[in-house]
Protein backbone atom coordinates (compact mmCIF):
# COMPACT_ATOMS: atom_id res chain seq x y z
CA UNK A 1 0.00 0.00 0.00
CA UNK A 2 0.97 3.35 -0.60
CA UNK A 3 0.14 6.68 0.99
CA UNK A 4 -0.12 9.60 -0.99
CA UNK A 5 0.18 12.91 0.33
CA UNK A 6 -0.87 15.56 -1.94
CA UNK A 7 -2.69 18.61 -3.14
CA UNK A 8 -4.83 19.50 -6.38
CA UNK A 9 -1.59 20.96 -8.17
CA UNK A 10 -0.13 19.81 -11.25
CA UNK A 11 3.01 18.56 -9.44
CA UNK A 12 0.33 16.76 -7.19
CA UNK A 13 -1.49 15.04 -10.14
CA UNK A 14 1.50 13.48 -11.87
CA UNK A 15 1.54 10.75 -8.53
CA UNK A 16 -2.09 10.23 -8.41
CA UNK A 17 -1.86 9.37 -12.54
CA UNK A 18 1.13 7.08 -12.31
CA UNK A 19 -0.98 5.35 -9.24
CA UNK A 20 -3.95 4.91 -11.43
CA UNK A 21 -2.20 3.97 -14.31
CA UNK A 22 -0.15 1.61 -12.74
CA UNK A 23 -3.11 0.13 -10.88
CA UNK A 24 -1.48 0.06 -7.41
CA UNK A 25 -3.68 0.26 -4.18
CA UNK A 26 -3.15 3.77 -2.50
CA UNK A 27 -4.16 5.96 0.07
CA UNK A 28 -4.84 9.85 -0.26
CA UNK A 29 -3.52 12.21 2.53
CA UNK A 30 -4.69 15.98 2.05
CA UNK A 31 -1.95 18.12 2.24
CA UNK A 32 -3.93 21.34 3.00
CA UNK A 33 -1.49 24.20 1.67
CA UNK A 34 -3.28 27.26 3.12
CA UNK A 35 -3.40 26.04 6.57
CA UNK A 36 0.98 25.18 5.81
CA UNK A 37 0.14 21.49 7.10
CA UNK A 38 3.29 20.74 4.63
CA UNK A 39 5.56 22.34 7.16
CA UNK A 40 4.19 20.36 10.53
CA UNK A 41 7.18 18.42 12.18
CA UNK A 42 5.32 15.18 11.16
CA UNK A 43 5.32 15.64 7.71
CA UNK A 44 8.65 17.13 7.32
CA UNK A 45 9.72 13.52 8.84
CA UNK A 46 8.68 12.45 5.26
CA UNK A 47 9.95 15.12 2.88
CA UNK A 48 12.15 18.08 4.62
CA UNK A 49 11.59 20.40 1.77
CA UNK A 50 8.01 21.09 3.21
CA UNK A 51 6.40 20.47 -0.51
CA UNK A 52 3.68 17.93 -2.03
CA UNK A 53 3.65 15.65 -3.37
CA UNK A 54 5.28 12.73 -1.33
CA UNK A 55 4.64 9.00 -0.80
CA UNK A 56 5.33 6.37 1.96
CA UNK A 57 5.67 2.75 0.51
CA UNK A 58 4.38 0.94 3.36
CA UNK A 59 5.35 -2.34 1.67
CA UNK A 60 8.95 -1.29 2.09
CA UNK A 61 9.57 -0.80 5.36
CA UNK A 62 7.48 2.83 5.13
CA UNK A 63 10.10 3.84 2.76
CA UNK A 64 9.37 7.85 1.94
CA UNK A 65 9.91 9.48 -1.08
CA UNK A 66 10.01 12.89 -2.08
CA UNK A 67 10.36 15.06 -5.45
CA UNK A 68 7.60 14.50 -8.07
CA UNK A 69 10.13 13.00 -10.43
CA UNK A 70 11.89 10.77 -7.99
CA UNK A 71 8.67 9.62 -7.08
CA UNK A 72 7.55 8.63 -10.85
CA UNK A 73 10.58 6.53 -11.39
CA UNK A 74 10.52 5.09 -8.12
CA UNK A 75 6.82 3.73 -8.86
CA UNK A 76 7.96 3.10 -12.18
CA UNK A 77 11.00 0.46 -11.21
CA UNK A 78 8.90 -0.81 -8.62
CA UNK A 79 6.47 -2.12 -10.90
CA UNK A 80 8.36 -2.43 -13.90
CA UNK A 81 5.82 0.02 -16.46
CA UNK A 82 5.48 3.03 -17.95
CA UNK A 83 9.70 3.53 -18.21
CA UNK A 84 11.66 1.28 -20.41
CA UNK A 85 14.14 -1.49 -19.34
CA UNK A 86 16.62 -0.83 -22.13
CA UNK A 87 19.41 1.72 -20.80
CA UNK A 88 19.34 4.40 -23.87
CA UNK A 89 15.41 4.00 -23.60
CA UNK A 90 15.34 4.68 -20.04
CA UNK A 91 17.44 7.30 -20.55
CA UNK A 92 15.19 8.95 -23.46
CA UNK A 93 12.26 8.74 -21.13
CA UNK A 94 14.13 10.37 -17.73
CA UNK A 95 15.58 12.73 -20.18
CA UNK A 96 12.39 14.52 -20.77
CA UNK A 97 11.15 13.94 -17.56
CA UNK A 98 13.99 16.02 -16.24
CA UNK A 99 13.22 18.43 -19.22
CA UNK A 100 9.81 18.66 -17.61
CA UNK A 101 11.24 19.10 -13.73
CA UNK A 102 14.56 21.35 -14.56
CA UNK A 103 12.07 23.36 -17.77
CA UNK A 104 8.26 23.49 -17.68
CA UNK A 105 7.48 23.48 -14.24
CA UNK A 106 9.85 25.85 -12.86
CA UNK A 107 9.00 28.58 -15.79
CA UNK A 108 5.33 28.14 -15.84
CA UNK A 109 4.95 28.18 -12.56
CA UNK A 110 6.49 31.58 -12.30
CA UNK A 111 4.36 32.55 -14.86
CA UNK A 112 1.07 31.48 -12.68
CA UNK A 113 2.23 32.88 -9.49
CA UNK A 114 3.21 36.28 -11.23
CA UNK A 115 0.20 36.39 -13.40
CA UNK A 116 -2.39 35.92 -10.84
CA UNK A 117 -1.06 35.64 -7.03
CA UNK A 118 2.10 38.28 -6.55
CA UNK A 119 1.16 41.46 -4.87
CA UNK A 120 2.89 43.74 -7.48
CA UNK A 121 1.86 43.63 -11.59
CA UNK A 122 5.21 42.87 -12.77
CA UNK A 123 4.59 43.01 -16.54
CA UNK A 124 7.95 42.78 -17.72
CA UNK A 125 8.61 39.67 -15.02
CA UNK A 126 5.13 38.11 -16.34
CA UNK A 127 5.89 38.44 -20.19
CA UNK A 128 9.67 36.32 -20.03
CA UNK A 129 8.16 33.78 -18.07
CA UNK A 130 5.23 33.39 -20.56
CA UNK A 131 7.73 33.51 -23.48
CA UNK A 132 10.23 30.79 -21.89
CA UNK A 133 7.19 28.39 -20.99
CA UNK A 134 5.85 28.73 -24.46
CA UNK A 135 9.98 28.14 -26.23
CA UNK A 136 9.64 25.15 -23.71
CA UNK A 137 6.26 24.28 -25.36
CA UNK A 138 7.85 24.80 -28.96
CA UNK A 139 10.58 22.07 -27.88
CA UNK A 140 8.24 19.37 -27.04
CA UNK A 141 6.14 20.27 -30.10
CA UNK A 142 8.85 19.56 -32.16
CA UNK A 143 9.91 16.45 -30.21
CA UNK A 144 6.36 15.29 -30.72
CA UNK A 145 6.67 15.68 -34.64
CA UNK A 146 5.53 12.11 -36.04
CA UNK A 147 5.09 10.93 -32.24
CA UNK A 148 2.56 9.86 -30.16
CA UNK A 149 4.63 10.18 -27.14
CA UNK A 150 7.55 12.14 -25.73
CA UNK A 151 9.82 8.63 -25.57
CA UNK A 152 9.14 5.84 -27.12
CA UNK A 153 5.64 4.11 -25.77
CA UNK A 154 3.93 5.96 -23.38
CA UNK A 155 5.51 6.88 -20.08
CA UNK A 156 6.13 9.00 -16.96
CA UNK A 157 7.87 11.62 -18.98
CA UNK A 158 4.16 12.27 -20.84
CA UNK A 159 2.29 12.33 -17.27
CA UNK A 160 4.54 14.49 -15.80
CA UNK A 161 4.50 17.17 -18.82
CA UNK A 162 0.77 16.42 -19.50
CA UNK A 163 -0.54 17.77 -15.91
CA UNK A 164 1.50 21.48 -16.71
CA UNK A 165 0.57 22.11 -20.63
CA UNK A 166 -2.92 21.10 -19.81
CA UNK A 167 -3.21 24.56 -17.26
CA UNK A 168 -1.66 26.54 -20.19
CA UNK A 169 -4.56 29.03 -20.48
CA UNK A 170 -3.91 29.85 -16.55
CA UNK A 171 -0.80 30.73 -17.54
CA UNK A 172 -1.88 32.59 -20.00
CA UNK A 173 0.43 30.98 -22.92
CA UNK A 174 -1.85 29.22 -25.98
CA UNK A 175 -0.42 26.50 -28.16
CA UNK A 176 -3.32 27.31 -30.62
CA UNK A 177 -0.10 26.86 -33.27
CA UNK A 178 1.44 24.06 -31.82
CA UNK A 179 -0.40 21.16 -33.58
CA UNK A 180 1.48 18.22 -32.49
CA UNK A 181 1.29 19.56 -28.44
CA UNK A 182 -2.19 19.96 -29.02
CA UNK A 183 -3.00 16.71 -30.48
CA UNK A 184 -0.89 15.30 -27.88
CA UNK A 185 -2.16 16.78 -24.96
CA UNK A 186 -5.83 16.36 -26.57
CA UNK A 187 -5.22 12.33 -26.66
CA UNK A 188 -3.83 12.08 -22.99
CA UNK A 189 -6.71 13.87 -22.12
CA UNK A 190 -8.60 10.96 -23.02
CA UNK A 191 -7.05 8.24 -21.00
CA UNK A 192 -9.46 6.88 -17.80
CA UNK A 193 -6.56 7.26 -15.82
CA UNK A 194 -5.77 10.84 -16.54
CA UNK A 195 -8.96 11.78 -16.51
CA UNK A 196 -9.17 9.86 -13.07
CA UNK A 197 -6.13 11.24 -11.46
CA UNK A 198 -6.93 14.81 -12.27
CA UNK A 199 -10.02 14.71 -9.45
CA UNK A 200 -7.33 13.38 -6.51
CA UNK A 201 -7.55 14.54 -4.20
CA UNK A 202 -11.12 16.03 -4.85
CA UNK A 203 -10.67 20.45 -6.06
CA UNK A 204 -10.61 23.13 -3.92
CA UNK A 205 -12.63 26.03 -3.84
CA UNK A 206 -10.78 28.83 -5.22
CA UNK A 207 -10.73 30.97 -2.13
CA UNK A 208 -8.58 27.82 -0.92
CA UNK A 209 -6.36 27.84 -4.26
CA UNK A 210 -5.17 31.39 -3.59
CA UNK A 211 -4.34 30.67 -0.23
CA UNK A 212 -2.28 27.59 -1.53
CA UNK A 213 -0.39 30.20 -4.11
CA UNK A 214 -0.03 32.59 -0.98
CA UNK A 215 2.19 30.12 0.44
CA UNK A 216 4.11 29.09 -2.31
CA UNK A 217 4.66 32.93 -3.13
CA UNK A 218 5.96 33.91 0.46
CA UNK A 219 7.57 30.49 1.66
Amino acid sequence: MIDLYTAPTPNGWKISIALEELGLPYEVHLVNLGKNEQKDPEYLKINPNGRIPAIVDRDEGDFAVFESGAILIYLAEKTGKLIPKDPKGRSEVIQWLMFQMAGVGPMQGQAHVFLHYFPEKLPSVIERYRKETKRLYAVLDGRLDGRDYLAGDFSIADIAHWTWVRSHEWAGVSIDDLGNLRRWMDSLSSRPACQRGIEIPPRVKPEEVVSMAKEIVTH
